[in-house]
């Protein structure tokens, strides 16, 4: 009697130090939910979608417009050699010329220089060149020597009359050395003008013709004078420091 008691309560003493079985896990505590971060990220989510869509509408709202590729001079158009196709954003405040208006836009003079590389736009282009009154475009042909390097529009020179070996004007018809005629010399024609055009040249454009294209803004007084001078071939730019 005493054997089994002791057998029992030998057997209830081993199912109590029984830890837990090995297949069973301890208890987790609960995620933590952040529900500021998730609205977040749908948030995200829905600015992406909305950017996308209004990049994709942006892109179907193009035209098709003229780009002048070459520098045209005040009172000149243009042609199919000096402009080109690109394709813009369509805004209704820039008046662009659209590239089915092109054979129209040939009709037309640029009212002032445009520069190679701008967008065309309405307001470029006129019935003739934009000069100011009592003022004149003479165009030249300058040499080499002729003007000075790194001349660029909007410059303010000095015409000066060079290289001429009579004058009409001279007192007796004589000359003088290598000075030009005894009546007038080297003498200045104009004595501020101001560059409207002038040919951009990159590396080598010159050599094989040494001839720059160049549009000065002179006073009608001067013009006649500078475009005979200029016609001879006896022109010579000096820039002027100053204004």
């Amino acid at each position: 009697m005493k054997i089994q008691e002791r057998t029992g309560a030998g057997a209830g003493r081993s199912a109590v130090s029984a830890g837990p079985s090995v297949g069973d896990r301890l208890p987790t505590p609960p995620r933590e939910r952040k529900p500021a971060l998730a609205a977040l990220a749908v948030l995200l989510i829905l600015v992406g979608a909305l950017g996308a869509t209004m990049l994709v509408l942006r892109a179907g709202d193009r035209i098709e417009v003229v780009k002048i590729t070459q520098d045209i001079p005040a009172g000149q158009a243009v042609t199919d050699s000096n402009t080109t196709s690109v394709m813009v954003a369509e805004d209704p405040g820039i008046d662009y010329v659209k590239w089915s208006q092109l054979d129209a836009l040939k009709k037309l003079k640029a009212v002032t220089t445009i520069p190679g590389g701008a967008v065309a736009v309405g307001q470029m282009f006129g019935e003739g060149a934009d000069v100011p009154e009592g003022k004149s475009l003479v165009g030249l042909s300058l040499k080499e020597g002729q003007y000075p390097a790194g001349l660029k529009s909007g410059a303010t020179v000095a015409a000066y009359r060079v290289g001429g070996t009579s004058r009409s004007d001279s007192g007796d018809g004589e000359t003088g050395g290598s000075g030009g005629s005894t009546g007038g010399g080297d003498a200045v024609i104009v004595e501020k003008a101001v560059v409207d055009y002038v040919k951009e040249t990159k590396g080598d454009d010159l050599v094989s013709s040494t001839n720059l294209p160049v549009t000065l803004l002179v006073d009608d007084a001067q013009a006649a004078a500078l475009t005979q001078a200029a016609s001879n071939g006896e022109v010579a730019l000096v820039l002027v420091t100053g204004n």
